[in-house]
């Protein structure tokens, strides 16, 4: 009985080994599922800064979820650690070494080849993002004093003025940039440029020095609004730092 008990013991042992041998064994490992929400680190706008060369980024007046919600923190901090950080280094590479190198970036503008698009689209970048992120705040309601009058004259009131800015920035396609402008009369006008270009380029089919900017490349909204570039452009209107805007017409009337 026990010799019959070792031959079947010894032949479940054979099998076993066989089996083994002509299989393929995978391992298992148990990975943990992601959880629901995963926290975001991110830094301080003031960590943030470029390479050394002829331009320094604009420093932020607000923390990454100072424009929140109409601009979440992950937006703005993509935006200007890492978009705007790129054309800062971009055009200080560009212009390194060239007479360039010694003008503010409005003569850098106004003298611009439109044939270099290095130094085309990075320029503008540069210059366009500087404006953009100084226009923003937590938002002061309406413009005050001259500009308010200013506006009144131009567009009848602010609320035609709003109605106006939004409709121009609605209808632009693709990567572009509205503005408020002062022309060469001192004159208020509602523009926009494709892609970095801007009004202060000899190209630009309305001319002018811009106070008010508002990006509308997808990268400055995307995140928040996807498609819905209408809805980005309403929320824009709320942390319009129009007190800013307004010193901004006050030095554009003085050239």
């Amino acid at each position: 009985m026990r010799k019959i008990h070792f031959l079947l013991s010894s032949l479940v042992l054979f099998i076993l080994f066989v089996s083994c041998n002509n299989k393929k064994l995978t391992e298992v490992v148990e990975v943990p599922l992601p959880t629901a929400e995963e926290k975001v680190t991110m830094g301080i706008p003031d960590d943030v800064t470029a390479e050394e060369g002829a331009f320094q980024m604009e420093r932020l007046s607000y923390p990454y979820d100072g424009l929140n919600p109409n601009i979440s923190p992950l937006t703005l901090e993509m935006h200007y650690s890492k978009h705007y950080l790129t054309y800062t280094n971009n055009l200080n590479k560009a212009i390194a070494g060239t007479e360039l190198d010694d003008l503010t970036i409005e003569e850098i503008l106004s003298k611009l080849d439109l044939n270099d698009a290095e130094i085309r689209n990075n320029a503008g970048g540069y210059y366009n993002h500087s404006l953009y992120w100084k226009c923003l705040g937590k938002g002061s309601g309406q413009p005050k004093d001259t500009l308010a009058e200013a506006i009144t004259k131009k567009f009848g009131s602010f609320a035609q003025f709003t109605t106006s800015f939004k409709e121009e920035a609605t209808k632009q396609f693709g990567s572009s940039w509205s503005w408020l402008i002062v022309d060469k009369s001192g004159n208020l006008k509602i523009t926009s440029t494709q892609n970095q270009d801007n009004p202060l380029m000899h190209n630009a089919l309305v001319q002018g020095t811009p106070i008010l900017a508002l990006d509308l490349w997808e990268h400055a909204y995307y995140l928040d609004y996807q498609y819905k570039r209408k809805n980005y452009v309403d929320a824009f209107f709320k942390v319009i730092n129009w007190k800013k805007v307004g010193e901004n017409y006050e030095e554009a009337l003085k050239k």
